[in-house]
């Protein structure tokens, strides 16, 4: 191709190099143009580029984070959830990995663990309003599901209509 944008052409390193499969760039210009491809609201492709930062700097917790973002926003939500995980185990204090974690679980339909994540960053950080109402969103659902807001109605989600019981237990 002729008039690319790769690092010759003095682009930002766009494009691919020609019959290597590869991004442009080092690690960090595929971190930065993933980056700026999830902001400006294309998360598949911010997905390919952090993929293959995250390939070369497993350990990155930004990457692997930013990674997770692209993930959750292209409804990769399995994947996403794995990676906010990983970021959290190797840094429970780290609010905002807990927070993706939690959102990605309630997405999966995961509330239980959605819950003790959202707990956690709620409580790391009390002030953010998205943390708490993901809680109390997840924390509703729960209840929900358990009844505490009466029987499910025919037709709702979960709604499980009622056995007939046998004769001879009616005593």
């Amino acid at each position: 191709m002729s008039g690319g944008q790769g690092q010759a052409a003095g682009g930002a390193g766009e494009g691919p190099v020609a019959g290597s499969g590869r991004p442009a760039g080092d690690v960090y210009e595929w971190f930065r143009r993933g980056e700026q491809l999830l902001a400006e609201g294309h998360p598949a492709a911010a997905e390919q580029l952090l993929a293959r930062a995250s390939e070369a700097e497993p350990d990155s917790k930004r990457i692997r984070e930013s990674l997770a973002r692209a993930q959750f926003d292209a409804g990769a939500y399995a994947a996403a959830a794995e990676n906010f995980r990983a970021v959290a185990q190797a840094d429970p204090a780290d609010d905002y990995a807990q927070f993706g974690w939690g959102v990605a679980a309630a997405r999966l339909g995961d509330f239980e663990t959605s819950v003790e994540h959202l707990a956690l960053a709620v409580a790391m950080r009390p002030q953010d309003e998205r943390y708490r109402r993901a809680l109390r969103q997840s924390r509703a659902t729960l209840a929900a599901r358990a009844g505490a807001y009466g029987p499910l109605l025919p037709g709702a989600p979960g709604y499980v209509p009622p056995q007939d019981r046998p004769k001879d237990e009616d005593a």
